[in-house]
């Protein structure tokens, strides 16, 4: 490994590694070598759709296999959005030729899988995370210090997130993500993932006690989902996830004093800033007068929300960057891959038991 750029290499070249191809080129402390495909035109064809609109200098090679890059010694990380049905077997791999992995979510079919990943990581001494990329954003960093401080929603009571979008009928046949064999936790691990994420992130990872999830929709993966999640200390959590409805984002955090709201919590809407609301509202009834006033101001900081430099993805591996450099791999984020799919395995367990409550 370069002392100040870490190699990295795709493996396998799904859709969404299109715009982490640019987070690579804009970390700063990264440079991608290789694209694998178990094809070799296809790989070929990636490397030169994304070159002509993002190019990287010099161009990544085109590898056959998986295993060849695997084992390919000028690669040092793995970025891995291959189907979740398909990944362990590559991350064991992966783990055990010494390369360090950022895995796309789910993390695997279910916590048993994760945990083993997780400990072969461990054990060969390489960095293991999630590509949740809402995690590197520094709103986050915002939003906890507006909720440490106590001032703007007082003491936290509900969490409430949404992630949907329309598929079109053909989604349910052509795309993976409606394949059990490759997908099998459809929507939940898709879309349910960031917001178990999030409560997760806002609970400063304290596990729920108990989850009650009910199945609202299955073909042959989860379509739509909803659940609800108790917390120590009183605090709850709800999510709705589906395939079938129109495209929303947004959590939604309550307290004794106010609320916060963001409502583009995973894939941030276009522009220089990202940020979130508080609001408080307060009832002034004056006999037949009922009046409703509302007090609310807006946290934003400078990041822009796609292809950029300062874009959350490219912080993602940047930091991911910095931990492979360090030699010093970080146990934090392996952890919480682990808990949200611990968490992600209640609610399907309930789901699938006619909403059975599940402890955890």
């Amino acid at each position: 490994m370069s002392k100040n750029t870490c190699r990295w290499g795709i493996l396998g070249a799904a859709a969404i590694a299109r715009k982490n191809w640019q987070a690579i080129r804009h970390s700063g402390n990264g440079r991608l070598v290789a694209v694998a495909s178990r094809n070799a035109d296809r790989a070929a064809a990636f490397i030169a759709e994304c070159q002509a609109q993002i190019p990287h200098h010099p161009a990544p090679r085109a590898i056959t296999g998986y295993e060849e890059m695997i084992a390919a010694e000028d690669i040092d990380a793995l970025y891995i959005p291959l189907p979740t049905g398909l990944r362990k077997e590559y991350l064991l791999a992966a783990a055990a030729a010494g390369k360090h992995v950022l895995c796309e979510k789910p993390c695997g079919v279910d916590a048993n899988e994760v945990r083993e990943v997780v400990e072969a990581c461990a054990e060969a001494g390489v960095q293991f995370m999630d590509g949740v990329m809402f995690m590197h954003s520094d709103r986050l960093t915002a939003l906890r210090r507006e909720l440490d401080a106590g001032e703007a929603i007082g003491e936290l009571k509900r969490i409430v997130s949404q992630f949907s979008f329309l598929a079109p009928e053909s989604f349910f046949t052509e795309n993976i993500r409606g394949q059990a064999g490759l997908e099998p936790l459809g929507s939940l691990g898709d879309l349910g993932w960031y917001c178990i994420r999030m409560a997760l992130w806002t609970m400063r990872y304290a596990m729920p006690l108990s989850v009650r999830a009910h199945m609202l929709r299955e073909i042959s993966v989860p379509v739509s989902l909803s659940a609800e999640m108790d917390f120590p200390g009183g605090v709850t959590a709800g999510f709705y996830c589906s395939f079938e409805a129109h495209h929303q984002q947004w959590v939604n955090l309550s307290g004794t004093e106010g609320q916060i709201s963001m409502r583009d919590f995973v894939l941030p809407q276009y522009a220089p800033e990202v940020g979130f609301e508080i609001e408080r509202s307060r009832m002034e009834p004056d006999l037949c007068h009922f009046h409703m006033e509302r007090y609310s101001r807006r946290v934003a900081v400078p990041e822009y929300s796609d292809g950029h430099p300062t874009a959350q993805e490219t912080k993602m591996f940047r930091r991911f960057g910095e931990l492979a450099l360090s030699g010093r791999p970080d146990p934090h984020w392996p952890d919480i891959a682990l808990k949200t799919q611990l968490v992600l395995d209640a609610c399907l367990r309930s789901a699938r038991s006619d909403g059975r409550e599940v402890t955890l």
